[in-house]
C-alpha cells in the first residue's frame, strides 16, 4: 500500500496550453457575439410590431428635469399631456377634438432577411 503512495505519479499527457487558450478565447468571443446578435434581433422584431390594435400610444416624450418627463399620449383619439415624476403621474392638459393626422405615414420597414440569406451574404463577402 505504501509503495503505491510513494510511487512516481504517472506521466500526464502533454497539454497544448496555447491551443487550449485559443479555444477558450474563441468560445468566449462566440458567446459574446451571440448576445449581441440576440439583442439586435430583439430590437428588429420589436420595431416590426405595429401599434394597429392599441388604443393608447405615446406620441412624444420630453425630459424636463433629471427625473421628470412630459408625455404626449394619444388615447382613443384624444391627446393628453401628462407629467411624470417621482410623485407619480398627473394630467396637465386634455386636447379637445381629434388628434391631427400625421403629415406623412411612416415608411414601411424592409423585410428582414432570413438566416439563409444572411449566410449567403456572409459567404459572398469572404
Amino acid at each position: 500500500m505504501l509503495v503505491l503512495i510513494f510511487a512516481a505519479p504517472a506521466a500526464a499527457p502533454d497539454i497544448n496550453v496555447g491551443g487550449e487558450l485559443l479555444r477558450v478565447l474563441l468560445s468566449l468571443a462566440a458567446v459574446i457575439a451571440l448576445i449581441f446578435v440576440a439583442g439586435w434581433m430583439s430590437r428588429r422584431l420589436q420595431a416590426r410590431s405595429l401599434p394597429g390594435g392599441r388604443r393608447i400610444r405615446c406620441v412624444e416624450s420630453m425630459a424636463v428635469g433629471a427625473r421628470e418627463r412630459v408625455l404626449l399620449i394619444d388615447a382613443d383619439g384624444k391627446r393628453l399631456l401628462v407629467g411624470v415624476g417621482q410623485g407619480g403621474m398627473r394630467t396637465l392638459h386634455v386636447y379637445e377634438g381629434a388628434a391631427p393626422a400625421d403629415a406623412s405615414p411612416p415608411a414601411p420597414l424592409p423585410a428582414a432577411p432570413n438566416f439563409a440569406q444572411l449566410l449567403s451574404r456572409w459567404k459572398g463577402k469572404s
